[in-house]
């Protein structure tokens, strides 16, 4: 007989068409309505990176697809079937909706892993908490991946993006050892430092595991995408290190934004406009690796994770 395992994929959400993004954005906000203005600024960020059509979405649910497919076939229990359910922080489906649907489907064991290498516990912490407290709810007993940001085959298809386009810099005649790789995660806030977190430290060992496979000596870590709080975030931010990087005769960067593994707004919004537009004045060539999206190699590392946490 057949056991179904049910894996949750958490990840932030994002709204699947226009008129959803003040209901998206007055999730994030807890329940508090963004003003006239601060709507205005989101929606025009959609705009100006899908002009109304959002492939964001399209996105997560291809990642969660070809999860299940890869998870099939690596699966060496034949005994054994993995099926996959979405969980969204700020959209529908919730991650409190992916558990209850699990239930209803009579899964009685899962296990809960979020589109995220590098664990905080503002971040994917959050995520594990609230699946966690459904699931002792439906009665489903829950395994999590906390992180996988030194796992070898993610690495790889770090490594592979990177090399890939240090190549096109190369192919323009730029000097591949002079090209800046700028390593880039978003920003949180700075008191997880105080709490011990390990969010900053699992990224430069990231950092660091990338640029060792690629031969990259001229690298750095920056932060982006910070929240527009009182409090203080982690930085330097990305258009602060570029304008530095001006002043120190930089004429290529390489952002690797290993934060984030396909492609949200923080990547094709804050990276492929708007740094690329101070890049620009700065007279830098800002290019940006290949989000890892379906990349089977990390396909294959979210599978071996989620095998190795069921046994």
């Amino acid at each position: 007989m057949t056991t179904t395992i049910g894996v949750l994929v958490m990840s932030y959400g994002t709204p699947e068409s226009m008129d959803q993004v003040e209901a998206y954005y007055t999730h994030i906000r807890r329940g508090h309505p963004p003003t006239e203005e601060q709507l205005q600024e989101l929606t025009e960020r959609y705009e100006a990176i899908v002009g109304g059509v959002f492939p964001l979405r399209a996105n997560t649910d291809n990642q969660v697809a070809a999860l299940q497919e890869t998870l099939n076939r690596m699966n060496q229990d034949k005994d054994k079937k993995y099926v996959c359910y979405q969980g969204l922080k700020h959209a529908r489906p919730f991650i409190e909706d992916g558990v209850a649907q699990m239930a209803e489907d009579g899964i009685k064991e899962a296990v809960g892993i979020v589109l995220a290498p590098h664990y905080s516990v503002m971040s994917v912490g959050s995520y594990i908490k609230r699946a966690e407290a459904k699931a002792e709810e439906c009665g489903v007993r829950m395994k999590f991946v906390s992180s996988y940001h030194l796992h070898p085959k993610l690495i790889e298809a770090f490594a592979n993006k990177v090399s890939s386009k240090l190549d096109l810099f190369e192919e323009a005649g730029a000097e591949r050892s002079k090209v800046k790789v700028l390593f880039s995660a978003h920003s949180l806030p700075e008191k997880i430092l105080a709490m011990g977190d390990p969010y900053q430290d699992q990224l430069l060992e990231t950092s660091a595991a990338i640029a060792e496979k690629t031969g990259v000596v001229s690298w750095q870590f920056t932060w982006q995408s910070a929240g527009r709080t009182a409090e203080p975030w982690l930085g330097p931010d990305i258009l602060d290190t570029l304008r530095s990087l001006s002043q120190e005769q930089v004429e290529d960067v390489l952002v690797a934004p290993i934060g984030f593994v396909s492609d949200h707004l923080e990547v094709l919004y804050d990276l492929d406009i708007e740094a690329k537009t101070v890049a620009k004045e700065l007279d830098i060539r800002l290019e940006r690796i290949d989000s890892l999206n379906t990349d089977p190699l990390y396909m294959e590392t979210l599978s071996d994770v989620i095998l190795m946490a069921k046994e």
